[in-house]
């Protein structure tokens, strides 16, 4: 079985090198071809197009940044879909919204290319040990014929039903990850405006009714005050986009992502979308003259 994997991003290459890894006859695509280079290493073939990595391909696999990149990317005469034979399975792990997904699923449909929407969860870190969360939507004859390539690089490998569902399930979990870094640092705040020592007041969220992945994973790199440089601000802020995007859709109508939206999207432009995703933590910092760290400087008037 031929697999096409294009964009090794953060995401991307760790989870390609998995299927490396696992022995897959793996053709691999980007737009910076240095990001390839330990691929090749363990056997991929390189494609100088993604038209030219799909031809032959049974499966294609995408890691994009969002919707704007999976449209582009499937349409047109050098897309994924002019050029993929019929027949294929595109397996989509990105972010994306209902509408792109249902415009080029219809488009699929027509040159006989089936499409799963399989995002994932887990982090750079799942990616790269195989532990990712994946959550897929599509036709389950298809999902059952890919569950042993998805295994090869997720932990927990859930099908949810039809098309879209896989997309809906990513944004609405993800989403948690943003309210809780936010809601995580105004519970910091609180406690070292009030007296309590920083390290001491993470500790204790740690162990209460409070914990969450959130706060084990970044209350640290917040006390450092490096932000954790694994994510960055425009891609929070995308996804927090989607969320809202998604809200309007299905019509659910999400005070609190509205606000942490606003956040994102005001840490954005006083950071630079290239700034890692905690960066967001800043704003509250400067709003309240106060670094969230173990032995603070304090912010000038």
């Amino acid at each position: 079985m031929r697999i096409a994997f294009i964009g090794l991003g953060n995401m991307g290459g760790p989870i390609a090198a998995n299927l490396a890894h696992a022995g897959s006859n793996l053709i691999v695509c980007d737009i910076d071809r240095s990001k390839a280079k330990a691929l090749i290493g363990l056997g991929a073939d390189w494609a100088n197009t993604p038209s030219e990595a799909v031809q032959d391909a049974d499966i294609v696999m995408t890691s994009l940044p969002g919707p704007q990149q999976i449209e582009s990317l499937a349409m047109g005469a050098d897309g994924i879909l002019a050029n993929a034979r019929d027949g294929a399975i595109w397996i989509e792990l990105s972010t994306n919204n209902l509408e792109v997904e249902r415009r080029v699923r219809a488009a699929a449909e027509e040159v006989g290319v089936q499409i799963l929407d399989a995002p994932v969860s887990g982090g750079t870190e799942g990616a790269a040990d195989g532990t990712l969360s994946i959550m897929v939507g599509g036709d389950k004859v298809i999902f059952d014929q890919c569950l042993p390539v998805l295994k090869m690089i997720g932990g927990e490998v859930s099908y949810l039903g039809d098309h879209g569902a896989g997309y809906v399930a990513k944004i609405a979990q993800v989403v948690l990850c943003y309210l809780h870094s936010v809601a995580l640092s105004e519970a910091l705040m609180l406690g070292v405006k009030g007296g309590v020592d920083v390290e001491i007041m993470l500790g204790i969220i740690q162990n209460s009714t409070g914990r969450s992945y959130v706060a084990d994973r970044y209350g640290p790199p917040i006390l450092r005050g490096d932000y954790d440089p694994g994510f960055t601000l425009a891609l929070a802020h995308k996804d927090m986009r989607l969320t809202l995007e998604l809200a309007n859709s299905v019509g659910a109508d999400l005070p609190m992502c509205k606000q942490v939206e606003d956040i994102y999207a005001r840490a954005t432009g006083a950071f630079g979308g290239e700034q890692n995703h905690l960066m967001a933590v800043r704003l509250l910092e400067e709003a309240n003259k106060t670094y969230l760290r173990a032995r603070p400087p304090q912010i000038a008037d």
